[in-house]
């Protein structure tokens, strides 16, 4: 079975339990002739992926109680992947869900690590620093890299240990392991969107 998460520039392909991430142009010459299950938040490409004749968007199919008009569809697959947790994908935005016992609590978004590191360089060039991935949040820091880095680093996880509580954390996205080194018992996998739409498309097929 294969399936995508089409976004506004890439195309992320679950084949068989090998994930793949490719630009969306590419993923429709590479599968477009494959039966393909997928959801988009992509109106750009949405004439083109229905006109696949293999391709079948199961978007409408992604229900979660409790959500809201507008939840974007890979956030409620990512929910849907787990009964109860806090579900964090971190990308070029970072976006925050609590789930307990298959009902959807709320969540928000967060700019993305990479958003926080162009708004401080936006305010002096002295501040436009690579972060550091392996900083510790268990002391103060006393030079400029390290003060930027933390004041990144520390609210993210700060925020996500308040809404989590005693719920496990699941993250994926492309600083998922990032965060989750941050995080005691955090579980980083990539797989979690694609799970989400397992369970559906499995679900389908015994009605």
């Amino acid at each position: 079975m294969i399936l995508a998460d089409i976004g506004n520039r890439h195309a992320h392909i679950w084949d068989e339990g090998r994930i793949t991430h490719l630009g969306v142009q590419d993923a429709i010459e590479r599968y477009g002739a494959e039966r393909v299950y997928y959801i988009t938040v992509n109106t750009h490409h949405a004439e083109t992926l229905a006109a696949l004749e293999e391709w079948r968007d199961i978007s409408k199919s992604l229900v979660i109680e409790g959500e809201y008009a507008g939840m974007g569809v890979d956030r409620k697959a990512l929910c849907l992947s787990h009964t109860t947790g806090l579900f964090v994908d971190a990308g070029s935005a970072i976006t925050v869900d609590r789930v307990v016992e298959g009902a959807y609590q709320g969540g928000y978004i967060l700019p993305g690590i990479h958003a926080y590191q162009k708004a401080y360089a936006a305010i002096s060039p002295v501040l436009d620093v690579e972060i550091e991935r392996s900083l510790s949040l268990d002391a103060l820091p006393k030079n400029t890299q390290s003060s930027v880095s933390y004041g990144i680093m520390a609210p993210i996880v700060a925020s996500i240990e308040k809404t989590a509580g005693p719920l496990p954390v699941y993250c994926t996205g492309s600083d998922g392991a990032w965060i989750a080194h941050y995080l005691e018992k955090a579980v980083h996998d990539e797989t979690l969107l694609f799970q989400g739409m397992l369970k559906i498309i499995k679900k389908a097929e015994r009605c």
